[in-house]
């Protein structure tokens, strides 16, 4: 896996899992469920590579040979 995804991008894929995960620890219990999708932006911003990015061949890194 070649890293798609650059550091702001990375960033705010952090900052938005981590906010949706909270807020499946602490939210209602009605909708909790739906904040545990913020495990899968956290999750592409750790191993800076997304799916989707490959498929439509775009790359926020910067390089080509990351």
């Amino acid at each position: 896996m070649k890293r798609n995804i650059g550091t702001i991008d990375r960033a705010l894929r952090a900052v938005v899992g981590i906010a949706l995960i909270a807020w499946a620890l602490l939210g209602t219990a009605e909708l909790a469920w739906a904040g545990w999708i913020g495990v899968v932006p956290l999750f592409t911003a750790v191993v800076g590579w997304c799916p989707p990015y490959s498929l439509l061949g775009i790359n926020t890194c910067g390089t080509k040979n990351a």
